[in-house]
């Protein structure tokens, strides 16, 4: 740990000026924003397997509002140096991260000079249902939505196949997801529209609202389906039809 530390150090007295130090003199210290990281990256680890330990990959270092504006013209160093840190730490413990690297910043009124926090998430990379048209027009007109990790998908009958492989339609790229992991299956029954998941015989299997599911179960609005390390949030909006209206009257 303590090489990792003495080489981002040497690292950034050589990529930036005088000012940075200036900047930093009494305030937080870019060593201590890495050790922080380093502990958060150790605290968070989980099992994914007797070989393999997965890690967080976005990370928010919160500031007090004094410190992130002496930071603001130095964050795109700091933050490629960060992550450099990061991933040779990552690669001695040989731990696995969620997905691709992020480390931001971001002020917090909360906080006094010189006190700043680190926050951290699991956030794996999403590639869309191939053809799917993911513009606002076709999200706001689709009976239902697949949200996961901040994107909206629409989903269209017969459903998705979500898994970490080339053959997925809806691939999200989390160490914790088998190839081809569950099935989200959309269709029509009894005048509405029915949502299932089901698993495709994965290795961690499908959560649905903290249940383990292996059979098509039923999918309601504001559903969490957990696949591997990853929340799936469904959600339906029924789209009244002229006919449906007449047969309720």
């Amino acid at each position: 740990m303590a090489g990792v530390i003495q080489r981002f150090e040497q690292r950034l007295e050589g990529a930036v000026t005088g000012a940075f130090a200036r900047a930093f003199r009494s305030a937080v210290q870019p060593v201590e924003i890495a050790a922080a990281l380093q502990r958060e990256v150790d605290n968070s680890a989980h099992i994914l397997s007797r070989e393999r330990m997965l890690v967080p990959n976005d990370f928010t270092v919160e500031l007090s509002q004094s410190d992130f504006d002496r930071l603001s013209q130095f964050s795109d160093t700091l933050s490629k140096e960060l992550s450099r840190l990061v991933e040779e730490h990552v690669r001695e413990q040989r731990y696995t991260l969620a997905g691709p690297l992020s480390i931001g910043f971001a002020q917090s009124p909360e906080l006094g000079t010189g006190r700043f926090r680190v926050r951290s998430r699991t956030n794996a990379s999403v590639t869309p249902v191939s053809g799917q048209r993911m513009t606002e027009t076709a999200i706001r007109s689709s009976e239902v939505i697949i949200e996961v990790n901040g994107m909206k998908h629409p989903l269209t009958p017969p459903g998705v196949v979500v898994g970490r492989g080339n053959n997925a339609e809806l691939r999200i790229d989390d160490p914790g997801i088998s190839r081809r992991h569950a099935q989200i299956s959309l269709s029509e029954a009894d005048g509405g529209t029915v949502v299932t998941v089901s698993d495709l015989g994965s290795t961690n299997g499908v959560i649905l609202n903290g249940q383990r599911v292996d059979n098509a179960s039923r999918v309601t609005d504001g559903s969490e389906i957990r696949l591997g390390n990853t929340v799936i949030v469904i959600r339906i909006t029924p789209h009244a039809t002229p006919d449906q209206h007449s047969e309720g009257s």
